[in-house]
């Protein structure tokens, strides 16, 4: 009886604290949310009226759509290499126990390990010391780099996952390895694929650091566009396109979910 007493006392303890974190989490993207639909003129909580406007004049301002259509640009190139890289670097480490699976596991971990404003910085060096100007490719390689880890590790735990009998049946049965893999490995692993193509997208749409040392001077992304002008003034606007960034990642998270299935779907085909 004092066991049982015990454990639904530590079960209501996590539940509170679990609670706890989730609200602390969701009630900052709640409040600008909310301030988003504002009928006043500054970043005021609770809105002393409700309206849609500033909605209406973010659709309707090229100060910050050019900079988000750039951002989208610049995410879904990032994540398309990312994706591509971390998968190949995944397929090869994720079942190899050698030292040098390791070694090259720790290289590719090291941009989630460095502090972001070092690795950017560092980057920038590189950058000069090879003698590329910035650009949109080089913004690219940045994000690439620093969504690499995320594709890896998702993917791996994908990879991880098989059953290595189903590759030597294919293999017993005359298939060649490019087949193998076109035909069975990544039709297997692709909802972990979707997934870490979805994280990676996020992780560079939203990043600041590499964008800001990476940006040359006549390119602006969202994420430091939106920084400039908070620190000019409390542009509500600023409220109305985080407002859209996050009922669109929730829409994509659905949609993603709906066709990729993940949870129990991840594990199993």
């Amino acid at each position: 009886m004092p066991s049982t007493l015990a454990d639904r006392l530590f079960s209501a303890v996590v539940r509170l604290v679990a609670a706890l974190t989730g609200l602390l989490l969701l009630t900052p993207t709640l409040v600008v949310l909310v301030v988003s639909f504002t009928g006043g003129s500054s970043l005021k909580f609770p809105p002393p009226s409700w309206s849609i406007r500033w909605y209406v004049e973010l659709f309707a301002s090229a100060e910050i759509i050019d900079p988000a259509l750039f951002s989208l640009k610049l995410a879904l190139l990032a994540t398309l290499v990312s994706t591509t890289l971390g998968t190949a670097a995944a397929l090869g480490i994720a079942r190899s126990r050698g030292w040098p699976a390791r070694l090259l596991d720790a290289l590719f971990m090291s941009p989630m390990v460095l502090p972001a404003m070092a690795f950017s910085l560092s980057l920038l060096v590189v950058l000069n010391a090879l003698g590329l100007r910035l650009s949109l490719g080089t913004l690219v390689v940045g994000h690439a780099i620093i969504c690499v880890p995320y594709v890896i590790r998702m993917v791996g735990a994908a990879v991880q996952q098989l059953d290595p009998a189903l590759a030597k049946c294919s293999f017993g049965l005359g298939a060649s390895h490019f087949y193998t893999l076109r035909r069975i490995t990544l039709p297997l692993i692709s909802r972990g694929i979707i997934a870490s193509g979805l994280v990676a997208f996020l992780s560079s749409f939203d990043n600041v650091p590499v964008s800001l040392f990476l940006a040359d001077a006549r390119t602006e992304v969202l994420p430091i566009k939106l920084w400039a002008i908070l620190e000019g003034s409390l542009d509500v606007r600023v409220a109305a396109v985080s407002g859209v960034v996050v009922v669109a990642t929730l829409v994509g998270l659905i949609v993603v979910e709906r066709i990729a299935g993940f949870g129990p779907g991840l594990r199993s085909r």
